[in-house]
């Protein structure tokens, strides 16, 4: 058994904080904000708006004749900013958000990720911004070197726009504009771990204004990213990965490691980063469901409240909490089909690490959120974390936090953190290596998108997770 949350067993309960969290997201501390001042701080000149809608609609960043001529005289604006929502989240506010965010900027520096994808900005808009800096236009260089980013939505679109942003650094187009957050989702993990709150607040009206304001100035900070590359015997064809995974060539494999077993002659490839999570088990299953449940009864989940309703009892309906006593026991560990290796830290050398027996989830874990703000690394004592070869959980420490989680009702004591989860290792990188036997597939999911990945029993399906050379920059809201 796991220790309980005790000053012996070297975790300590964090006070939970969701109620302040509600008052600062709902914008009831501070001064009040001027509207119009606010809005002569963001909003960029007119010709420069159409330059980059015009951009994006033609999806050509050199479509200067149709642009409206520099004005000369235009003001700068002292903090440039885009907003991208996803107006499908957040329940019923999500289109009047976006009405109330056209009030506040202006139009065309409000984007729909259903109309526009975030990736169509970065290629076409700030295209559009150094287009016209390299034409000797002051206004579009100093925004283009000034400009923050606001996401509304929950964390499938923060981290999708953080990827698109990401891109950046590979084409070597800094700078990377910071992004802030306006919590629209379920989860919220990213937007509480930088201060941005848990929820959509209920004074969202003047609230707004306070989070643009907040995104205005707040202190740029550090993100790490992962890279997770999955490589299959199962033809790509038959798999439905999540949008944040793509098909891939780069699929080379550390060859410092042995494999159980032989490689197959063709494998299908895919890459992706993620902010979060990775995870790989029950929790993951039951993610799957409940997302394909939604997909088909789009009425039962109509907001945040709704969805942890239905996820919680999807939850108990898939067994995690039961297991029948005839079950085949290799349909219960992740033992019975997984090796993990990792490399730890100051580390370059591959171990491998054993998968409790008793574990039927595994996550690698990036931030001090998740699951709706629960910690179920914990807060660890300096004597625990030398005694386990620990270091204290950072977001850009270059690590990853692995714990396992056994059924439902561990789960369910660890996300109240009456009990610790399963420490199993903290890694620069990790090798996941799986192998079918008795088991047709197996769950994973990363940054709350699940998938059902199908598993040979001749060969095995690898997943490699190793940090970004770079890390994303966050706007911290408090």
């Amino acid at each position: 058994m796991d220790s309980p949350t005790t000053p012996e067993s070297g975790v300590r309960v964090a006070a939970r904080s969701s109620v302040i969290d509600s008052f600062r997201s709902c914008g009831l501390t501070g001064m009040r904000i001027d509207k119009e001042e606010l809005r002569r701080r963001l909003i960029m000149p007119k010709y420069i708006r159409i330059a980059i809608r015009n951009s994006i609609r033609f999806k050509d960043p050199n479509s200067a004749d149709e642009n409206p001529p520099a004005d000369e005289n235009a003001e700068h604006p002292e903090s440039p900013m885009v907003v991208f929502i996803n107006s499908r989240s957040g329940g019923r506010h999500g289109p009047e958000l976006k009405v109330r965010l056209h009030q506040l900027i202006a139009e065309e520096q409000v984007f729909d990720t259903n109309d526009v994808k975030p990736h169509e900005f970065v290629s076409y808009g700030l295209g559009c911004l150094e287009k016209l800096a390299s034409l000797g236009d002051q206004c579009a260089k100093e925004i283009r070197e000034k400009l923050r980013v606001v996401v509304a939505g929950g964390d499938g679109t923060v981290g999708w726009v953080l990827g698109c942003l990401g891109e950046l650094y590979k084409l070597h187009r800094e700078p990377v504009p910071p992004v802030g957050i306006i919590p629209l989702g379920t989860g919220n993990d990213l937007s509480r771990s930088f201060g941005w709150g848990g929820s959509f607040p209920f004074a969202w009206k003047s609230a707004i204004k306070r989070t643009l304001d907040r995104a205005r100035t707040g202190e740029v900070c550090r993100l790490d990213s992962w890279r997770v590359v999955l490589s299959t015997p199962v033809d790509e064809e038959i798999i439905k990965v999540p949008y944040s995974l793509k098909p891939t060539e780069d699929c080379a494999l550390d060859e410092g490691l042995e494999f159980e077993g032989q490689l197959p002659e063709k494998s299908s490839c895919f890459g992706g980063v993620f902010y979060n999570y990775f995870s790989i088990g029950m929790d993951a299953q039951v993610a799957y469901g409940f997302h394909h449940l939604r997909n088909e009864k789009p009425y039962l989940a109509n907001g945040p409240i709704a969805n942890k309703l239905i996820y919680s009892s999807y939850t108990c309906s898939q067994g995690w909490f039961f297991t029948p006593c005839t079950s085949d026991p290799s349909l219960r560990g992740l033992k019975n089909i997984l090796r993990m290796h990792v490399k730890k830290v100051n580390c370059t050398e591959w171990e491998k690490v054993p998968v409790p027996s008793s574990v039927r989830a595994i996550v690698a874990l990036n931030l001090h959120n998740y699951a709706s703000g629960r910690n179920p690394w914990g807060n660890l004592k300096a004597e625990y974390l030398e005694k386990r070869g620990f270091v204290e959980a950072h977001v850009d420490d270059g690590l990853l936090e692995i714990f396992g989680l056994k059924q439902g009702w561990h789960a369910s004591f660890v996300m109240v953190e009456l009990i610790s989860a399963k420490h199993i290792a903290q890694a620069a990188a990790i090798r996941l290596e799986i192998r079918g036997g008795e088991w047709n597939n197996a769950y994973m999911q990363m940054d709350g998108e699940p998938w059902k990945q199908p598993l040979s029993k001749d060969y095995s399906t690898f997943v490699e997770i190793k940090r970004m050379p770079y890390r994303s920059s966050m706007i911290r809201g408090e």
